[in-house]
């Protein structure tokens, strides 16, 4: 089976008659990849960035992003609420996630031991899901909108790039927490966000800090709060998705 990875560039490449059946594109830039006369039957797309900066994605000519968007609010109810921009539709936005993430935690707790920890298809098992949500509050809070040096729990789980991009691991020196170690810290942390969000003004949320990925570059504090949300629904579908799958299998 071949693969590619970082050090293949494929950028402009023509696949012409090329059996790509059951192929893997995992963290793979595919933004303006044309496709004609494909069979994508049965194919299976995550893009959670596809809502961003006005992003298309059409089959058939038809943008699909707009149907995908209201399905998805459709499926989480107050997903929608995500890019609320006042302080009261963030502290409502927030407390509907809260009651949303209480929800499925207590799924998980119902589910055999273990279960948390078990990962689908590679991806983050449900502890590591929790952990990342405590390295991105971490990021966004702690970081850019607190500004302290270093924020980081050392429960975190970072995500794939951040090795390769430079950073230091040494901060996330718990690589193999327990379970309830993971939901002490980040019971915390979501409290820290209703806490922040219990006081925040208006001119607060137009007040601007670095960008924790490019200090060269600034971001309002409404932005970063919108990241935290987006990271929370993001991987509140994942979790979900993957119980699911869990769940089936248990079934079966």
């Amino acid at each position: 089976m071949a693969a590619f990875n970082q050090s293949d560039d494929l950028r402009g490449a023509v696949f012409v008659d090329v059996n790509l059946h059951g192929a893997r594109f995992v963290r793979s830039d595919l933004s303006g990849a044309v496709m004609r006369g494909v069979d994508v039957g049965g194919a299976d797309i995550d893009a959670p960035w596809l809502f961003d900066g006005g992003n298309v994605l059409r089959v058939n000519g038809v943008d699909v992003a707009p149907f995908v968007e209201a399905e998805l609010n459709r499926r989480f109810p107050g997903r929608a609420e995500r890019r609320a921009g006042d302080p009261d539709g963030l502290r409502a936005a927030w407390a509907v996630l809260e009651r949303t993430w209480a929800a499925t935690l207590e799924r998980a707790a119902a589910l055999p031991a273990g279960t948390v920890d078990i990962s689908v298809d590679g991806e983050w098992s449900f502890a590591q899901t929790l952990r990342h949500l405590v390295m991105a509050t971490d990021t966004w809070l702690g970081r850019a909108i607190l500004e302290i040096e270093q924020p980081y729990h050392p429960v975190g789980q970072p995500n794939f790039e951040y090795e390769p991009d430079g950073y230091d691991m040494s901060v996330f020196s718990m690589p193999a927490p327990s379970y309830a170690e993971v939901l002490e810290v980040r019971a915390g942390r979501v409290a820290m966000v209703r806490d922040f969000l219990a006081t925040v003004t208006p001119a607060d949320l137009a007040g601007v800090r670095k960008n924790p990925w490019g200090p060269d570059h600034e971001v309002a504090i409404l932005s970063c709060l919108h990241t935290i949300l987006d990271e929370e629904w993001e991987h509140h579908r994942y979790a979900v998705r993957d119980l699911d799958a869990i769940e089936a299998g248990l079934d079966g």
